[in-house]
């Protein structure tokens, strides 16, 4: 009977052994599907983000007051380059300039773009109303945008380095990364870019 006893006791001892081990199993692979989901749920955004978005930031005061110098905005990618509308806020490179640069579109291929010194503008012979100027120049000059090229300016007129000084004056549309939707940074002016 003390035999008996013994060889349960034995057996209670060799099953509650082999249950800490069976815990340890059951950690590790709890911790493999839980790094499986974190993985999934934040490399998988984050590429779909990195293929369709990315950051641009603006380094001047070309933009202001629609965008202010050194805010972070979000800009969705351009895959259809002649997708690209007037009054749009483009992210594109500059050869010329050897940057990238964030600018409002203002000539679309064959328009006729004219700054008539008062601070107005004439598209296609029509004057262009922006609400969007922040600041008026007394620029006068006269452009026709070739075929896939665009004319791009900063809202602040009177302190822009644009298209309206550049030797290259038009951007071709293979040079077009992406619109501007969003300003993330600062927080003062947090919201839809228009």
């Amino acid at each position: 009977m003390e035999e008996e006893l013994f060889e349960v006791k034995t057996e209670e001892a060799e099953e509650t052994a082999e249950i800490p081990e069976k815990k340890k199993k059951s950690l590790k692979a709890e911790l493999l599907d839980w790094g499986k989901t974190l993985l999934f749920y934040c490399l998988v955004p984050l590429l779909i983000f990195q293929s369709f978005c990315f950051m641009a930031s603006v380094p001047t005061g070309s933009m202001e007051t629609t965008i202010p110098v050194g805010a972070q905005v979000l800009t969705t990618r351009i895959f259809n380059k002649d997708n690209v509308e007037r009054g749009d806020i483009i992210v594109f490179e500059s050869e010329e300039l050897g940057v990238v640069l964030i600018k409002r579109c203002l000539g679309l291929p064959g328009d006729k773009i004219v700054f008539d010194g008062t601070g107005r503008v004439f598209i296609n012979d029509e004057i262009y109303r922006e609400r969007y100027v922040s600041s008026r120049s007394d620029f006068e000059g006269e452009f026709v945008v070739p075929e896939d090229c665009y004319f791009f300016v900063g809202d602040n007129r009177a302190g822009s380095f644009d298209a309206r000084y550049w030797e290259t004056t038009y951007i071709h549309k293979d040079f077009v990364k992406g619109k501007g939707i969003f300003v993330l940074f600062p927080f003062s002016s947090f919201g839809i870019l228009e």
